[in-house]
């Protein structure tokens, strides 16, 4: 073993943080308990407070500290739109565009039979439950182009074609790597303006 079992620990934890590979967590691991200890100490209250305090928002699943978040308490809100995510970064680049005016239901996931993550763990029935008990007039799907959101779009709007509801589609080509969070919000706004919609055949 090249470091202590606690450093050891350490590295596996940041290392399944996204983009960080074996080398990157083990410097950052090293940085924080060799040089900056007060810097660790830091991360670890506000970690520790975050996953005391943050958690889903029982209506549209965006990560909140109240009983409902903000959006869906807005009265003002126009609750006939409803806009589907992968996480609150795309959620929170929509908001910055200040384009959307609407609802959101944020899945935290795509559907990927591989790594277990079924219409279950992304709350879909939780979703068309809602899209049934509420005057939602049209769906905005807003994920990239990758297998695995493709084959959600499809899922859910599957489970929609008994709905009367209009789904509609974000193209992201344009934008950068078909991230929102990288997005200029120009580009975000002019694919949130020319949406495509998504052809229902009704049972």
């Amino acid at each position: 073993m090249a470091y202590t079992p606690a450093t050891e620990e350490l590295i596996r934890a940041l290392q399944g943080l996204p983009g960080i590979g074996s080398r990157s967590a083990a410097r950052m691991a090293l940085h924080l308990l060799e040089r900056d200890t007060e810097s660790a100490q830091w991360l670890n209250n506000a970690l520790a407070e975050a996953l005391n305090k943050v958690h889903r928002c029982p209506s549209c699943r965006t990560l909140t500290e109240q009983v409902e978040c903000d959006i869906c308490q807005d009265s003002e809100r126009d609750a006939s739109s409803l806009c589907v995510v992968v996480n609150d970064a795309d959620r929170a680049a929509i908001e910055m565009s200040k384009q959307f005016q609407g609802h959101y239901f944020v899945l935290h996931g795509v559907l990927s039979p591989i790594e277990g993550v079924g219409p279950e763990q992304l709350a879909i029935f939780d979703l068309i439950d809602k899209l049934k008990n509420n005057d939602v007039s049209e769906v905005i799907f807003v994920l990239d182009d990758q297998m695995e959101s493709e084959a959600t779009v499809f899922y859910i709007t599957e489970q929609l074609k008994a709905i009367d509801v209009r789904c509609s589609r974000v193209t992201l080509m344009h934008l950068k790597n078909g991230n929102l969070d990288q997005a200029e919000s120009r580009h975000l706004v002019s694919a949130l303006t020319n949406r495509q919609e998504i052809t229902l055949e009704q049972e």
